[in-house]
C-alpha cells in the first residue's frame, strides 16, 4: 500500500524544523525509529517511509506509508518525497528476515525473492528515484544499514538474508564510487545483534529450551554468533549515533566505508 500524503506522527509543525531534510526507510520501529529520533534531535526535518505508524508517535516526524518490496511503490511516493526538493540525507534501514531456518534446502524461490526485495531491492528502488534530484542538487549523504552477516552468514537461520545484505554492501560500495564526483557520500553501517523488542521476543522463545531461564537463553543467542566480547548486543541508539556521525559535517571525508557496530563479534580484519 502506498499513499502520497505526508502526515505528521506527532503534534509538531514540520515547517518549524531545520532546513536539512532526511528520509529514512523502516523508520517507525527499532533501529529505524532510533535513527529518526536522533536525526530529528540534531535539527533535521525527518520523513520516514514505512508500512505503518509503528511502535509509537514520533513528534515532528512525517510518515509516508509504502511497502518498498512492491516494485511500483518507490515511483509512486517519489513526488511526495521530492516535493520540497532533494533530501540532504537518505538512510535505508528497512530489512529483516522471515525465511524458514534450515539452510539452502528449505529456501524456495519465493523465500529468496522476498529476502532480496526487502533487504536489497527496496533500497535500490528508492535510490533510483531520489538520487537524480540529489545529483542535480550536487550534495547529499546516503547510508545503507547492512549487517555483519554479509561477512559471517548464519547459514542455518538466515542464509538468504545474509546473501541479500552482502549484495547491499557491494552495491553500496559501487554506488559510493559513482556518486562521489557529484558531491554525494555513500557509506554502510553493519550492526551485529541489536537489542530490540524482536531480540527480546527471540530470547523469550529460546528460554523455553532452558526451563524459562532467560539469562541462559540470552547466552545461547550470543554463543550462536561465536560470542560477543562486549557481552551484550548493541542498542538501537548506538547504531543511530553512528549513522548520525556519518551524515554529519564531521564525516565529510568518509566515503565508501563500512562501519561495523557489533560489540567485537567479528574478530578478523
Amino acid at each position: 500500500m502506498t499513499t502520497s500524503k505526508i502526515e505528521p506522527t506527532g503534534n509538531g509543525r514540520l515547517s518549524d524544523v531545520g532546513t536539512k531534510r532526511a528520509v529514512i526507510t523502516g523508520g517507525t520501529r527499532g533501529t529505524g525509529a532510533a535513527i529518526a529520533r536522533r536525526l530529528r534531535a540534531d535539527g533535521l526535518a525527518v520523513t520516514v517511509v514505512a508500512r505503518g505508524p509503528g511502535e509509537a508517535e514520533q513528534p515532528d516526524v512525517a510518515l509516508v506509508t509504502a511497502d518498498l518490496t512492491d516494485p511500483q511503490s518507490a515511483g509512486k511516493i517519489a513526488p511526495t518525497l521530492l516535493a520540497d526538493g532533494a533530501p540532504d540525507v537518505l538512510v535505508h534501514v528497512a530489512g529483516g528476515s522471515n525465511a524458514p531456518s534450515g539452510g539452502f534446502a528449505v529456501l524456495g524461490d519465493d523465500d529468496w525473492a522476498h529476502e532480496l526485495d526487502l533487504n536489497l531491492l527496496s533500497a535500490v528502488r528508492l535510490d533510483r528515484v531520489l538520487i537524480p534530484a540529489m545529483i542535480e542538487a550536487g550534495r547529499g549523504t546516503i547510508v545503507h544499514v547492512s549487517s555483519i552477516q554479509a561477512r559471517m552468514p548464519l547459514w542455518d537461520g538466515t542464509l538468504a538474508y545474509a546473501a541479500a545484505k552482502a549484495a547491499l554492501s557491494t552495491y553500496s560500495k559501487g554506488l559510493a564510487n559513482q556518486l562521489a564526483p557529484h558531491g554525494i557520500r555513500v557509506n554502510t553501517v553493519s550492526p551485529g545483534g541489536i537489542q530490540t523488542d524482536a531480540a527480546d521476543q527471540l530470547v523469550q522463545r529460546l528460554s523455553e529450551q532452558f526451563d524459562g531461564n532467560t539469562d541462559a537463553a540470552r547466552d545461547s543467542l550470543l554463543a550462536s554468533l561465536g560470542g560477543v566480547p562486549l557481552g551484550r548486543f548493541v542498542s538501537p541508539a548506538e547504531v543511530a549515533d553512528t549513522v548520525a556521525f556519518l551524515v554529519s559535517d564531521q564525516a565529510t571525508s568518509i566515503l565508501g566505508a563500512d562501519i561495523v557496530v557489533d560489540g567485537g563479534t567479528i574478530r578478523t580484519l
